[in-house]
Parts: structure tokens; C-alpha cells; sequence
């Protein structure tokens, strides 16, 4: 209930961002917040919990998403270069579908792309624009199980209305002035 009470004041304050990546960061940094306003079971409400958050966006030669908008990654991934074939990104880019994670233990495929800390729980909603996929918003947190299904629905309804932001505020073309020779690049977890 308080990602619906929050969406109205979040993109109102979005539409003064000045562009936009500018724009997805009021969503990025807001979003970890409202799906772990509590501790998760088995966590003591004292206990600090790692969250983070950031849009992959897809480039123009759809060789890589661009982490762009992050919150809690470490200064050295804002901009990276992360190959589009890789992790769950990839398979949200592919299938054009949700997905969540709530336990990434139980998923041999996860590949560690947050440098900050690993995942225990995670969620990927597609930025889809009529037939284009331009990325993906991903939400993680360290403590598994902390994402259920109906904090995915939320995350679903916050990705495609930043989606708009992000064309409203001139995403594609900000993507098209970026010097992709000097950004630093990942093509494979850790």
C-alpha cells in the first residue's frame, strides 16, 4: 500500500528533474525504501539492511546496459558497462518479463553484478515503450526472501511509469551522448 500512496508524490517530483537519468534517480533511491520499510523476518529492526537499486539501460547497439540511476552501487558502476548478455538482466531483456528472485541461493544462474554486496533477494521489472525493451529497473537486497510477489506488482507499476519519465525527459537521446569508449566495463560476475 505505500508504493501506491508514494507513486503520485515520487513522479510529481520526478518531473522536475532535470533530465533523465536525473528522473530515475528519484525513483531508484525511493523504491528500496518502500519494499523494506520493516526488517525482514529473522532481522532485528536495529540491524542496518543493504538495499540497492539502479536501471540497466539498454545502448543503441544493444551491446550492453549502462547502470544508470544507482543507489547503494559502488561509485565505479555508475556508467558501467555491463555486457547485455549477461545475468538476469539479460534474461529480463530476452523474455520482456518480470522476474523475481527471492531467494537468489536457490538460482544457480545468478551472477553477481553489485559490487557492494551480494543479493539474497532481488526483483527485475522491464522498461518496456510500445515494442522496444530500453531496460530494466532492478531492486535487491541482501536478506533472502525478502521480496514477495505483490512487492513485484509494485515494482512492475513503478518501472513502466518511470519508463515514461524516461522518454518524457529525453532518455534515448541522453543515451546517444554518451562516450561509451571510456566507460568501464563488465562482462562477466564476480
Amino acid at each position: 500500500m505505500n508504493a501506491v500512496l508514494a507513486m503520485e508524490r515520487i513522479f510529481r517530483e520526478a518531473s522536475f528533474a532535470e533530465g533523465a537519468e536525473e528522473a530515475l534517480w528519484v525513483v531508484t533511491r525511493t523504491l528500496p525504501s518502500l519494499f523494506v520499510d520493516v526488517a525482514p523476518a529473522g532481522v532485528s529492526a536495529t540491524t542496518p539492511v543493504d538495499t540497492a537499486c539502479a536501471a540497466f539501460m539498454l545502448t543503441p547497439d544493444k551491446a550492453f546496459h549502462i547502470i544508470a540511476a544507482p543507489v547503494n552501487f559502488g561509485p565505479e558502476q555508475h556508467h558501467e558497462k555491463v555486457a547485455a548478455g549477461l545475468g538476469h538482466p539479460a534474461y529480463v531483456a530476452m523474455t520482456r518479463l518480470p522476474l523475481l528472485l527471492r531467494d537468489t541461493r536457490h538460482h544457480h544462474s545468478f551472477v553477481k553484478i553489485l559490487q557492494t554486496f551480494r543479493a539474497g533477494s532481488a526483483m527485475f521489472a522491464p522498461m518496456l515503450w510500445g515494442e522496444d525493451y530500453l531496460g530494466v529497473i532492478i531492486c535487491a537486497c541482501a536478506v533472502p526472501g525478502t521480496f514477495s510477489e505483490s512487492d513485484l506488482v509494485a515494482h512492475r507499476a513503478f518501472a513502466a511509469s518511470a519508463t515514461a519519465l524516461w522518454i518524457a525527459k529525453g532518455g534515448p537521446e541522453w543515451m546517444r551522448t554518451l562516450d561509451y569508449d571510456v566507460l568501464p566495463e563488465r562482462r562477466a560476475g564476480s
